[in-house]
C-alpha cells in the first residue's frame, strides 16, 4: 500500500529531465534528527534533514526521501550504495523498509555483524553507538594518527581513535540543547534561549545567565576533557569537531584542528566503500 502511494505520487513526473551519476545516500538516524546524505561526483551534493519522529509512519519518511530528490531533479534508481547509522531503534526499520520501497536496495546497517569487516578495532561493538564509530572510522581514514573526534549533538562525545585504528575510548555530556532544555524548562518561568555566545560571562537575565553557564561553561568541558584525554595519552593528538552544532562556542574554533561537520556521514561513505569492495 505504501509502495503504491508513493509511486503515483510521482507518476506525472515520468517524462521530467533528471541528473545521471551513480550516487551513495547515506543516513545518520540521530535522537533529534536524521540527516541523509547524497554523495556523488566526489562531494556531499545534497544534505537534508527530517524531524527523528518515530511516532510517525513509514510513509511521511518515504514521502520527505522522495520529495526531496524529485526536488533536487535527481534519479533515484542512480543511488546504488545505502548506508545506515541509527542510535534509535524504532527508526532503524522504517527507514530500511523506506530504502527498500523508493531504491530497491537494503541498507548497509553499521552494526556488530558489520564491524569485523572494518580495518578498525572496535570497543564494545555491542555498546558503543553506531554514530561514534562512523566518527572514529572517518577520522583513522583522514588523518592516519591518534585523534580525539567531539561530537556536538543531542550528546556531547568524545571519541579517540589510535592511529593503528583502535578505539581507545568514550567520554559523554548532555548536549548543548539538552542542557539548555533541561534548565529552561525547569526555571519557574520558561524561556526560549538561544544558542548564541554571550558577550559576558556575567548574565544579567535568565536568557544570558543559562546561555554563560552552559556555554561559556562548555567551552571549559571541552578544552578540559581534550587536555585530559591528551595528557593520559601522552600524546598532542588532534581535536576534530563534528555535529551540528560545532561552530557554536566559537572560541573554541582555533583550539580544534579543523571543524567538519559532516564528518559523521564522510564515516559512513568511506564505511560503505570499504564493505561493498569486499
Amino acid at each position: 500500500m505504501e509502495a503504491s502511494l508513493l509511486s503515483s505520487r510521482y507518476e506525472r513526473h515520468i517524462g521530467k529531465k533528471f541528473a545521471f551519476c551513480a550516487m551513495l545516500l547515506a543516513f545518520d538516524i540521530g535522537n533529534s534528527d536524521i540527516t541523509a546524505g547524497l554523495w556523488k561526483d566526489n562531494e556531499w551534493k545534497h544534505i537534508w534533514r527530517i524531524p527523528s519522529r518515530p511516532d510517525l509512519p513509514e510513509l511521511y519518511f518515504g514521502v520527505k526521501i522522495r520529495d526531496y530528490f524529485f526536488e533536487s531533479r535527481t534519479d533515484l534508481s542512480l543511488v546504488n550504495t545505502i548506508v545506515l547509522s541509527s542510535v534509535v531503534p524504532a527508526m532503524t526499520d522504517k527507514i530500511k523498509n523506506v530504502s527498500r520501497t523508493l531504491f530497491d536496495k537494503d541498507p548497509i546497517i553499521l552494526g556488530p555483524k558489520v564491524y569485523n569487516q572494518l580495518p578498525i578495532d572496535i570497543l564494545n561493538p555491542f555498546e558503543i553507538g553506531s554514530d561514534l564509530v562512523a566518527n572514529a572510522a572517518a577520522a583513522y581514514f583522514k588523518y592516519k594518527q591518534t585523534c580525539i573526534v567531539v561530537d556536538f549533538g543531542t550528546a556531547l562525545t568524545f571519541t579517540t581513535i589510535s592511529g593503528a585504528g583502535k578505539i581507545l575510548g568514550v567520554s559523554i555530556a548532555p548536549g548543548l540543547k539538552t542542557a539548555i532544555r533541561s534548565l529552561s524548562q525547569n526555571t519557574a518561568k520558561l524561556f526560549d534561549v538561544p544558542l548564541a555566545m554571550p558577550a559576558s560571562a556575567l548574565g544579567t537575565n535568565t536568557v544570558t545567565a543559562i546561555q554563560s553557564g552552559i556555554l561559556i561553561g562548555y567551552e571549559g568541558l571541552v578544552r578540559n576533557m581534550v587536555l585530559k584525554i591528551r595528557a593520559e595519552l601522552n600524546e598532542e593528538c588532534p581535536a576534530i569537531a563534528t555535529g551540528g552544532l560545532s561552530s557554536i562556542i566559537t572560541p573554541l574554533t582555533d583550539f580544534f584542528h579543523s571543524v567538519e561537520p559532516n564528518l559523521t556521514l564522510d564515516g559512513l561513505r568511506m564505511i560503505g566503500e570499504v564493505v561493498t569492495k569486499r
